[in-house]
């Protein structure tokens, strides 16, 4: 997406802005080029920094970079402007989804990417800025499903309110979800057999809000996080549609909000008083007022659902950055402790990616949007 101009194109009588053609797309994948700047010290001055630029080639199959921008569809990242679901037409018209948009920000204050054309983009108003940050294991990558990170998730999954002033939730549109600070779309009362049934929602909305509002790449992490709803008793399907206890993610597949459920949203108030749902650890342990500012950042860096909040904060206060920075360089003093406990002298190799990674973390605070 940076390296495409993303230019108006005519789609009709309409003019699309920050858009791509299929062709203009594979094009673009079948020269990809990346550069990467790291500045070491210089082995023969230690008081001089020396900058090396590398620049890497992508040379890329036309086939292999249909099959690329198809996973970026699946993704939700990008989307047709003409109802197109594959890449077969050089002249279709594609555009960023917002959760794409929000992606692309991310990675360009990551990276301190500051191109017009990107930043043009990034401040249109398709960008939702309320994408759920989904907290992973630093190891495998896979979704932490504590019970206190599921239920945060469920809270931005049904709102803080019924989202029930649509006609309904069974949309065949690729992109469902525009807004990602409302809840996935329900009907406000679904009469079936001779029982009412209030705010119920399909399968096939679960998984299109969870792909549109959250980081999620992979259809099979909706069904990951969808079950783990239901085995928290947060929401349940319709008795009349089945008990299955794996959740089901079509349109005939019906499910509600469980009243244990609506307690964890905020909906209605809970046993504990709460009626925010944001209360994950109980009462407030005596003596944690006298904590240090740093014990509290140990404990919210350990814990998933705390950090999960802890970056929504931060993501309102324009300062996201911050976090995402503090974790690179743990994440560097962690690989670089585990270095030298491996060996009490590292190969040169490893001590010149160790200081390539470390001036490669400073480098990003020269950039004006870090």
């Amino acid at each position: 997406m940076v390296s495409l101009p993303l230019n108006p194109h005519r789609y009709r009588f309409q003019r699309i802005d920050h858009s791509f053609t299929t062709e203009e797309a594979i094009t673009n994948l079948g020269s990809l080029k990346f550069s990467q700047s790291n500045r070491m010290p210089d082995p023969k001055d230690a008081s001089r920094v020396v900058t090396t630029t590398t620049t890497t080639t992508f040379s890329m199959a036309k086939e292999m970079a249909r099959s690329v921008c198809q996973k970026f569809l699946e993704a939700r990242f990008i989307e047709s402007v003409d109802g197109k679901t594959d890449f077969t037409s050089k002249s279709s018209v594609w555009q960023l989804t917002p959760k794409g948009v929000h992606i692309l920000e991310r990675f360009c204050n990551r990276n301190g990417i500051t191109q017009d054309h990107v930043r043009s983009l990034i401040s249109s108003n398709r960008n939702p800025r309320q994408l759920v940050i989904l907290e992973r294991e630093p190891d495998s990558d896979k979704l932490n499903n504590d019970k206190a990170t599921v239920e945060i998730i469920f809270r931005r999954f049904v709102g803080s309110k019924a989202n029930s002033d649509a006609s309904g939730s069974d949309s065949d549109s690729l992109h469902e979800f525009s807004k990602c600070d409302v809840g996935v779309r329900m009907i406000r009362e679904r009469k079936i057999g001779d029982r009412i049934y209030p705010y119920t929602f399909t399968g096939k909305a679960t998984v299109d809000w969870l792909m549109d509002c959250c980081t999620m790449v992979d259809k099979r992490e909706t069904y990951e996080v969808a079950n783990n709803f239901i085995e928290n008793g947060l929401m349940a399907p319709i008795e009349m549609y089945g008990r299955n206890s794996q959740f089901v993610a079509s349109k005939s597949a019906i499910y509600y909000v469980t009243l244990h459920g609506e307690r964890i949203a905020g909906w209605v108030t809970s046993p504990e008083g709460s009626i925010n749902g944001e209360s994950i650890g109980g009462k407030v342990r005596e003596g944690s007022a006298r904590d240090s500012n740093g014990n509290r950042m140990a404990v919210i860096i350990r814990d998933p659902a705390l950090r999960l909040l802890f970056r929504e904060f931060l993501k309102e206060s324009h300062c996201e950055e911050n976090l995402s920075f503090y974790l690179d360089v743990k994440e560097f003093l962690n690989s670089y402790h585990a270095a030298k406990k491996a060996s009490p002298t590292p190969k040169v190799e490893v001590i010149r990616e160790t200081l390539a990674a470390a001036y490669s973390r400073f480098s990003r605070l020269d950039k004006p949007d870090v």
